[in-house]
């Protein structure tokens, strides 16, 4: 369902029954935890996090550990960011 590598590849599935009687499978909220940082980066207005990603962590699918290294839930969040955090490689 996720690809090989997103934040949700290992989180378990549940089956929710709505109120009008109709299932749905979803994914089960993870706690999240705030990686240790390596270095902290000064972003500039035209860099993406999928290339800071590529970059740094060698996985431009990686940027989602970019996020949790900020406490940020999603890329946009991290907009207001000028300084970010890159984790250590591997976590």
């Amino acid at each position: 369902m996720f690809f090989k590598g997103s934040r949700y590849e290992k989180s378990p599935l549940v089956t929710v029954t709505r109120e009008d009687g109709t299932t749905v499978v979803a994914v089960q909220p993870q706690r999240r935890v705030q990686p240790d940082v390596a270095l902290l980066y000064h972003r500039h207005d035209v860099e993406r996090l999928d290339h800071l990603a590529a970059q740094y962590l060698g996985d431009a699918t990686a940027f989602w550990k970019l996020c949790d290294a900020a406490n940020a839930i999603a890329p946009d969040a991290l907009a207001a960011h000028r300084t970010i955090g890159i984790p250590k490689k591997g976590r």
